[in-house]
């Protein structure tokens, strides 16, 4: 039977990471694999041990937002902005014309206004200073789609999805669902993520994941993840949508699968994984033979790149050493909530250049992995089908599937 949903294209992107402001930025670090991780800055000192991440440097929030509206968001949405500007921009759209009811705003955030928290309790229990009456709304996790829902005049469906490291990419795949059943026309989609506090980096050094050094995603040897805060804003929209307004789409968002592992709360388990990936493949109406990379989950910690290299061979089989396969996230850090749509703007770019950017710091193989990724340089390779992983604390598994657009 033929498909007749509507094809979902990528209008415009935009970025906000350790690599800098920009999808330039981000793309052209990823390639050439220069890390955005450094020494971590934060605005108070704290008990840690971990003394690197990945921020976003020399980001000035006043170059894109007015004070007046800059009193209600946190950094997370502050950085959502920046990003969703560029994407508006990119896609020939602008704060100028009001994008009404056919247009949805949904992102991804993991831990929404962390960073406001952190001020409210030091400044209530450490400083005894005064409460200001903007904390709830810089608070809300849905802080960042409110304040772009008001900027570009959208008012149709926004709402913000808290599903851990599968919150951007599940963000992505339900807009695009809604694109396809007609419900919508248009969708500001992606996610944001800045959580450097001292305690929230502390409890994740607790939980013994965080390297000390340098992230090496299924090297042998790795000892863990280095955090990240960024943004990635994408514009995606039907593809009847695009041909209205004559704008050129950059890739075709053809497959999104979702699954849970209903198995542990930090284990992972490779059979959820497994599935979201499958799903993927299946809804895009290609084989797993048709994927030419794949932009790993590949946080560098011991059990979830066991479980992913196991989850990659369950389902390209006798192909999966030979996959062109990388992780970013030592470019540009573990951003949690977010990760998924930076790491789909990087998919999208490599489709582009037909590049695989590489998995740096990596030494050699982890028998229990058993995979080779591109390793520290970019790898040529003709990229006509290519897909995103994020698989979550919870067992929440996203996976994206992209094409070059028809």
């Amino acid at each position: 039977m033929a498909d007749t949903r509507a094809r979902v294209v990528v209008t415009g992107m935009g970025a906000a990471t350790a690599a800098g402001i920009g999808v330039d930025a981000l793309w052209s670090a990823a390639r050439d694999g220069r890390t955005g991780v450094g020494e971590v800055k934060l605005s108070r000192n704290g008990p840690n041990r971990i003394k690197i991440a990945a921020q976003v440097p020399d980001f000035v929030p006043e170059q894109y937002i007015e004070p007046s509206r800059l009193l209600f968001c946190d950094r997370f949405a502050q950085l959502a902005i920046a990003a969703a500007d560029e994407a508006l921009k990119s896609a020939g759209l602008s704060r100028e014309e009001k994008l009404g009811a056919r247009t949805a705003v949904i992102l991804g955030t993991g831990v929404g206004g962390i960073t406001t928290v952190d001020d409210l309790l030091y400044g209530e229990y450490v400083q005894h200073t005064r409460t200001s009456p903007f904390i709830v709304p810089r608070t809300m996790s849905s802080s960042a789609v409110s304040q772009i829902s008001m900027l570009y005049g959208c008012t149709g469906p926004t709402f913000a999805v808290t599903s851990a490291c599968a919150s951007a990419s599940q963000a992505i795949g339900l807009a695009a669902t809604m694109i396809r059943s007609g419900a919508i026309d248009r969708a500001i989609v992606g996610g944001s993520e800045s959580s450097m506090t001292p305690m929230n980096i502390r409890v994740w050094e607790l939980l013994r994941v965080l390297a000390p050094g340098v992230c090496r995603p299924f090297s042998k040897n790795r000892d863990g993840m280095v955090m990240g805060e960024g943004a990635a804003i994408l514009v995606i929209e039907s593809e009847q949508s695009a041909a209205r307004r004559q704008a050129m789409p950059l890739a075709e968002i053809a497959g999104y699968g979702t699954t849970s592992d209903a198995f542990d709360i930090v284990r992972p388990d490779p059979a959820g994984a497994a599935g979201a990936m499958a799903e993927a493949i299946e809804d895009a109406g290609l084989l797993p033979d048709d994927i030419d990379y794949v932009n790993a989950h590949g946080t560098g910690t011991v059990a979830n790149d066991i479980a992913e290299a196991e989850a990659l061979r369950r389902v390209f089989g006798e192909r999966y050493s030979d996959l062109a396969v990388s992780s970013t996230k030592p470019i540009h850090g573990h951003t949690l909530g977010a990760a998924g749509a930076i790491e789909l703007v990087v998919t999208i770019m490599a489709m582009r250049a037909n590049t695989a950017p590489p998995t740096i710091n990596w030494l050699e193989a982890d028998p229990k992995c058993g995979l080779d990724p591109v390793a520290n340089v970019a790898r040529d390779v003709p990229i006509q089908a290519a897909m995103s992983n994020s698989f979550a604390f919870g067992g929440i598994n996203a996976c994206l599937v992209v094409v070059p657009p028809r």
